[in-house]
């Protein structure tokens, strides 16, 4: 499967080969556009002039990291945080799974265990995780027993909720606009 975000065919192409670099723009994919945050770690690798290991990043001096992330255009809204939060996940990486992204959701039994495997990661709460795991469902065909209960509504045939429901521009302007409809709903639910 291909990754079809609105961006750059260079960093579809890297988000469709690479394990790291789809955990990377999920990891950044926070109060910042999505199409920013999956086209980012195709940045960090232009800026990098290669593409990086998780143990590379993991090892990398955080304050280089973040003048990495920091340079104009950056990389995240929050570069400081957003360079040691996916310096944190390239750690665990490297410690629980032997430095391979891949190895996260590789023989898992259920999608209850894929689930609590991503949450597992820094920055990975329960919704986050449940897009993950939609995604790579959806988009990658990582489908463990029970993976779309495991994602929640994320994980739903046919749904336009998140990332993992992206392949064109329709797509996209149907998950904005159930993303507009759910702030709007939560604002009026404060008032």
């Amino acid at each position: 499967m291909a990754m079809t975000l609105p961006i750059d065919d260079a960093a579809n192409d890297y988000l469709t080969r690479s394990p790291l670099a789809v955990l990377v723009g999920m990891t950044l994919d926070q109060q910042i556009p999505l199409e920013k945050a999956f086209s980012s770690p195709w940045v960090l690798g232009q800026r990098l002039g290669h593409e990086p290991t998780a143990q590379e990043i993991a090892e990398f001096d955080p304050e280089a990291l973040v003048e990495i992330f920091a340079t104009p255009p950056a990389l995240h809204r929050f570069p400081k945080a957003m360079a040691a939060r996916v310096q944190e996940v390239c750690r665990v990486l490297v410690a629980q799974y032997d430095g391979d992204p891949a190895a996260i959701w590789a023989g898992v039994s259920d999608g209850q265990e894929l689930l609590r495997r991503v949450q597992g990661l820094p920055g990975f709460g329960r919704q986050k995780a449940q897009i993950f795991v939609a995604l790579l469902g959806k988009q990658f065909g990582v489908r463990p027993e029970g993976w779309r209960e495991a994602a929640g509504g994320y994980g739903e045939e046919g749904s336009h909720r998140s990332v993992a429901d992206i392949v064109d521009e329709d797509s996209l302007v149907k998950v904005r606009t159930y993303k507009k409809q759910m702030k709007a709903e939560a604002k009026a639910a404060k008032a």
